[in-house]
C-alpha cells in the first residue's frame, strides 16, 4: 500500500477500494456494517480507509437510504447536573422514534487532546446534537455541511441550516435581577458566564440594573464552582461588597455560597444568591437554592423533534425556538440585610 498524499483532492471510496484491492460495491457494504464480508476483506478496507484519511459523505448515504439509526449528542461538560433533564427529554424523543444516541463529553475528549464532533462523525451518525456552549464551531460548521445539526442550551455558532433550541436568558436573567431588586438589594453583582448565553444573561442583568438606576456589577466567575468560588471571595472582601449575587448557573451559584460560608457570611441573611437552571443542587434542603427554571427537559424534547424532522427534511430553515423561564424561589434569597 502506497503512502497517502500529504495533500490534495479528499480521497474517494475508488481511491479506498484500489488500496484495499477490492470492488467499490464492497467498500459501500463495508460502510454499511453488511455482515455479508470477510473478516479478512473487511480490515483491508477499514485500514484503507485510515490510511487515506476517507470519511464517508453521510449526506449521500442518507439519500441512498443507508442510515445508522444513531443522533451524535456532544455534551459540553457531564459534570454540570443542567445536563441530566435535557438529556432526558433529548433521549424521550429519539427513543420514541426508535432512533439511538451516541454520547460524547467534550470536557473529557478535550482533555485527551480529542474533538468530540469529529470522534462521532466517525460512528456513522446520521445527525448531531449540540448540548451547552462549545469551543468546536469549527467542527460544527463542517459537520453541519454532510448532516443534520442542532443546537440546544447554545446559541452558538449560528449557522444556515441549524436548529437552536435554547431557554429564553434575556427573560431568566430579567426575572432573577428584579427579584433581588424587590427585596431591597441595591448592591447585586452578576457572575458571567461564557458565551452568547452568558452575554445575553449578562445584558439582561445590566439592563434591568440601570432602569432601576443602580449601576451593576459584572465579574467573570461563572464557567465553574471554582472560578465561581475564587470571584465570589474577591467581591464579599471588598470594603462596599454586594448584598446579593446573580450566579451564571447553579454550579456558579454553589462557588459564591461556600466563598460566603468562608467569609462567616450567613445566607441569606448577610448575602442573597440567585442560580441558574434549576438542577437537582438547588434543590437539596441544606442549600435550597433561589434559581432560575430554564426548562431543561423542554429544551431536550423541542431539540429531539427538531432533529428527526431534520432526518425527513433536510433543506428546512434554520429555527430558533425559546422555551420561557420562570424562577424558583427558595431560601438562598431574602430581604437586603440592615445597615
Amino acid at each position: 500500500m502506497t503512502d497517502a498524499p500529504a495533500s490534495g483532492p479528499k480521497p474517494t471510496i475508488r481511491d479506498v477500494a484500489s488500496a484495499a484491492g477490492v470492488s467499490k460495491s464492497l467498500v459501500s457494504l463495508v460502510l454499511q456494517g453488511s455482515a455479508n464480508v470477510s473478516d479478512s476483506r473487511r480490515r483491508a478496507v477499514l485500514e484503507a480507509m485510515e490510511h487515506l484519511g476517507y470519511r464517508p459523505n453521510r449526506l449521500a448515504q442518507r439519500l441512498s437510504g443507508t442510515r445508522s439509526g444513531t443522533i451524535g449528542v456532544v455534551l459540553n461538560d457531564i459534570r454540570n447536573p443542567w445536563f441530566v433533564e435535557l438529556l432526558e427529554g433529548l433521549t424521550a424523543s429519539l427513543h420514541a422514534a426508535g432512533v439511538s444516541p451516541v454520547l460524547a463529553d467534550a470536557y473529557t475528549d478535550q482533555r485527551v487532546g480529542r474533538s468530540s464532533v469529529e470522534t462521532l462523525l466517525e460512528q456513522r451518525i446520521d445527525g448531531l446534537v449540540m448540548v451547552g456552549t462549545t469551543n468546536e464551531s469549527a467542527a460544527i460548521e463542517n459537520a453541519a455541511r454532510s448532516l443534520p445539526v442542532v443546537l440546544a442550551g447554545t446559541r452558538e455558532p449560528a449557522l444556515p441550516g441549524v436548529d437552536i433550541v435554547v431557554n429564553d436568558d434575556d427573560a431568566g436573567a430579567r426575572q432573577a435581577t428584579e427579584h433581588l431588586l424587590q427585596l431591597g438589594h441595591r448592591r447585586v453583582a452578576h457572575l458571567q458566564g461564557p458565551g452568547e448565553v452568558g452575554k445575553l444573561r449578562r445584558l439582561s442583568f445590566e439592563r434591568t440594573m440601570r432602569d432601576a438606576g443602580l449601576e451593576p456589577t459584572v465579574v467573570a466567575g461563572g464557567v465553574s464552582e471554582e472560578s465561581a468560588y475564587s470571584a465570589a471571595s474577591r467581591l464579599l472582601a471588598a470594603p462596599a461588597k454586594p448584598t446579593a449575587i446573580f450566579a451564571y448557573n447553579d454550579i456558579a451559584c454553589i462557588g459564591a455560597l461556600s466563598a460566603a460560608d468562608d467569609l462567616g457570611l450567613s445566607v441569606p441573611q448577610d448575602l442573597s444568591l440567585v442560580g441558574y437552571d434549576n438542577t437537582y443542587l438547588a434543590k437539596i434542603r441544606h442549600l435550597s437554592l433561589t434559581s432560575v427554571d430554564n426548562g431543561n427537559l423542554a429544551v431536550g424534547v423541542e431539540a429531539g423533534k427538531f432533529i428527526l424532522e431534520r432526518l425527513t427534511t433536510p433543506s428546512l430553515p434554520a429555527r430558533l425556538h425559546q422555551v420561557p423561564s420562570q424562577l424558583q424561589v427558595r431560601g438562598s434569597t431574602g430581604h437586603v440585610p440592615s445597615p
